[in-house]
């Protein structure tokens, strides 16, 4: 088995965590720094880590979170976002190829106007939709990447989306895709791992 399957079936959603278990920001920064590597729609990068820390703010997510034990528990409490405007930051993204003479001037135009006239078009609808398709995309490699730090973590959606944007004064413009614990799991407390479809029954080939 190679490290990367190793890595895959070794991740688990932790529903506990060791408490008092301290994680450095410069260890999370490590983290983040594999993630920015992710891929997104037209690279617009569309999404936002909110990473707390502070343990007041904590038990704030915690009750936000309908009481779940694992936040107040969980070294670090990660508010994943994505942008409803990213597209509005093309100019910004592409200026390097421009700069580089990766792209003329021409094609740095006609890339920037077609991604922006691309999401106009979509409206907002598709717009949150992105927002949440990206940031779900990079989450998932951000939990990736925190097991291969040595890290636990647990994707959740089980929260008042309102009041976590209220407490964290999340922008309008952010979509927030979901919360994320991370630590170190509780091994004793972990329950066996929950039945997997057989591939033949979410597998389609069309020949």
């Amino acid at each position: 088995m190679t490290e990367f399957q190793t890595l895959i079936k070794e991740r688990r959603s932790a529903s506990n965590f060791v408490e008092g278990y301290e994680v450095t920001q410069e260890a999370l920064m490590n983290i983040f720094e594999i993630v920015k590597y992710g891929p997104s729609a037209f690279n617009l990068q569309h999404t936002h880590y909110i990473t707390v820390l502070d343990p007041s703010m904590k038990k704030a997510l915690k009750e936000a979170a309908n009481n779940q034990h694992k936040v107040q528990t969980a070294s670090a409490v990660i508010i994943v976002t994505g942008s409803k405007i990213a597209h509005e930051q093309a100019g910004t993204i592409y200026e390097g190829l421009h700069s580089l003479g990766i792209l003329n001037k021409q094609e740095y135009d006609l890339m920037v106007s077609d991604t922006v006239n691309f999401y106009h078009a979509g409206g907002e609808v598709f717009k949150r939709d992105e927002a949440i398709r990206n940031g779900s995309l990079s989450a998932m490699l951000f939990m990736l990447a925190a097991k291969d730090q040595g890290f636990d973590t647990c994707p959740m959606i089980g929260f008042d989306q309102l009041k976590v944007k209220e407490l964290l004064e999340i922008d309008d413009d952010q979509e927030v895709v979901m919360m994320i614990t991370l630590g170190k799991e509780k091994v004793s407390s972990r329950k066996p791992r929950g039945y997997r479809k057989p591939t033949s029954e979410y597998v389609t080939f069309i020949k």
